[in-house]
């Protein structure tokens, strides 16, 4: 599989895992869940970090910086799909721009 591709999948996936590990903390704090959406959320977020430790880059920061992109349009279908909110223009836009500058720090050709 080409990097980018399974750098995607595990952007994806820790998206997911970090979106979700603190929905079940709002839900408990924010919408009177119960205390047991803690656990699964507290293993969600385990999930989330040790998932960003699997991109091929040779500094955190930078993974993260990327990924930050990613975790906005993320977010944004999490506000769709889960919360039955429609995004905006302004919304799409604004992850679209997150996108592009997480592919520019991501997968930037480095001087060695």
């Amino acid at each position: 599989m080409h990097p980018i591709f399974s750098t995607g999948a595990i952007y994806a996936a820790a998206a997911f895992c970090e979106i979700a590990g603190c929905f079940a903390f709002w839900a408990w704090l924010k919408l009177s869940k119960s205390i047991f959406w803690l656990a699964p959320g507290a293993a969600l977020l385990i999930a989330f970090a040790s998932l960003l430790t699997l991109v091929p880059s040779e500094a955190a920061g930078r993974a993260y910086a990327a990924y930050g992109g990613v975790y906005i349009l993320a977010s944004l279908v999490w506000l769709w799909l889960v919360e039955g909110q429609m995004p905006d223009r302004w919304d799409v836009t604004g992850s679209l721009l997150a996108l592009a500058g997480a592919a520019v720090i991501l997968f930037a050709p480095r001087a060695a």
